[in-house]
């Protein structure tokens, strides 16, 4: 789709194409040279202008394949950077990084179209939020709790279950979240946005989400676009309507790859382990957006892919730093099957103090990891000599740990059609009496299967 030219543009400027270098397209202005971010068209591609390269001559790089393009082909300027359509009428849509409809159906009918880059808002607009946003999911609400208005990351290798959790989420969340909810997808697979589509409209939630795509199989320059775009819609709806907007990002990662891509493809001299010299800053230009103002909230949930779970990895290190609340994914418990494979040592939140989460909250959480570190202290004890040789002290801890272990496992309604088991939402309070009655017990009725993917406690009573 071809955007209109902006409206406020004094005049369209025009160029030719001198090199073309995969992604990368020079092009020679002889009039006035456009700005940097400004949108280009050469035919039917669109480009961004990316750098000045003096004498009438910039570098942009192409958001489309450039099949089709020549030198000396015409390039005609619009003015301005990409804009998109805001307000009610992209609500229930799927869209790409140009506002276009990619759901077949007509595009959005909105009278206004704002720019994809835009400044955070100031200090003294923003506003701290000391509110939890229960999820539903045990693991997460216990020991890392969302923060309301706050930025949480996913953090995994591949194939520990950031997308499914994501996915639950929003399942548990946005039916009852009273705002407004965005998805984007930066560098995902087609067929996980297809599945959240069909999903959405079953769950009865798609009219009050906007779903923003970026596929991997499109230019890094879109890639590393689609989260501004994001981000604008959002912002309309924090600040024009007032109203909270839940924006859930996957993958946080493939941001960073894609800036990553464009760097190198712009000849610039890499960094740390080949990235971008321009990551931290890039990162802080997306993350600062996302803040709660005096107007509304945006909360932000962020699958973060961790390059061979090395998670002193720039990129992972940098998105750490932007984050409230930090949920890690582990492939050791996902290899033992504890789903959601989180892991309790290494999450955290800033949000797990007694003056947010209460003292009873904030005391069962610290209980539940001391009594996981000490299991783990115990594992090459019992590898070595066997639980017999343990204290009957430690055998105890090790018969806690094991069903706390158990007990903050969940059955997913994402996962119903493949797993079978129909899916749990506990609140917390549920969760805080689970943990508790387990805590302070050293016998037990139940082996510790029977903890085993269920909500609360109660199931555990009703199971024969």
């Amino acid at each position: 789709m071809r955007l209109d030219p902006d409206p406020k543009a004094t005049e369209e400027t025009s160029g030719r194409i001198a090199a073309i270098r995969g992604g990368v397209v020079d092009v020679m202005f002889d009039g006035t040279v456009p700005r940097i971010r400004d949108l280009l068209y050469a035919g039917r591609v669109a480009l961004e202008v990316s750098g000045l390269l003096g004498q009438g001559m910039i570098r942009a790089m192409a958001l489309a394949p450039v099949r089709g393009l020549g030198l000396g082909m015409t390039v005609t300027a619009t003015g301005g950077p990409i804009r998109v359509p805001v307000g009610e009428a992209v609500l229930g849509r799927m869209l790409d990084v140009f506002g276009a409809p990619i759901d077949d159906r007509p595009a959005p009918a909105s009278g206004e179209r704002r720019s994809i880059h835009r400044a955070p808002p100031p200090l003294s607009e923003r506003v701290l939020h000391s509110q939890i946003l229960e999820t539903g999911i045990k693991a997460i609400d216990l020991l890392s709790p969302i923060e309301r208005g706050g930025k949480t990351g996913l953090f995994g290798g591949a194939g520990v279950g950031k997308t499914v959790l994501i996915t639950e989420l929003i399942n548990n969340t946005v039916q009852h979240h009273k705002g407004v909810s965005l998805f984007c997808g930066i560098g995902e697979r087609s067929r996980e946005a297809e599945e959240l589509y069909r999903e959405m409209g079953e769950a009865g939630v798609r009219d009050k989400t906007v779903m923003l795509f970026g596929q991997m199989n499109e230019a890094p320059g879109v890639r590393f676009l689609v989260g501004n775009t994001a981000l604008t819609m959002a912002e309309y709806f924090r600040d024009d309507k007032g109203q909270d907007v839940l924006l859930l990002i996957d993958n946080i990662f493939r941001f960073v790859q894609a800036g990553s891509e464009v760097s190198g493809l712009m000849g610039r001299m890499p960094s740390r382990v080949g990235y971008q010299p321009t990551l931290a800053t890039e990162l802080a230009a997306l993350e600062e957006r996302i803040t709660s103002t005096r107007r509304g909230a945006i909360t932000s949930i962020q699958a973060v892919y961790v390059p061979a779970d090395d998670f002193t990895d720039p990129a992972a290190a940098h998105i750490f730093s932007h984050l409230s609340a930090s949920v890690v994914l582990s492939r050791k418990r996902a290899s033992e099957g504890l789903y959601p494979a989180v892991d309790p040592l290494a999450s955290a939140s800033v949000m797990l103090t007694p003056s947010v989460v209460g003292q009873r909250h904030y005391d069962i959480a610290r209980a539940v990891r001391r009594t996981l570190a000490e299991y783990e202290e115990l594992r090459d004890i019992i590898a070595m000599l066997g639980l017999a040789e343990l204290s009957s002290a430690d055998r105890a801890t090790v018969s806690r740990a094991r069903r706390l272990e158990r007990f903050l496992t969940q059955p997913f309604f994402t996962t119903e059609g493949f797993s079978g088991t129909k899916g749990k939402l506990v609140p917390v309070e549920a969760t805080l009496d689970g943990c508790e009655t387990i805590l302070g017990q050293t016998e037990f009725d139940h082996p510790e299967s029977a903890y085993y993917m269920i909500g609360g406690l109660d199931d555990l009573e009703a199971a024969p």
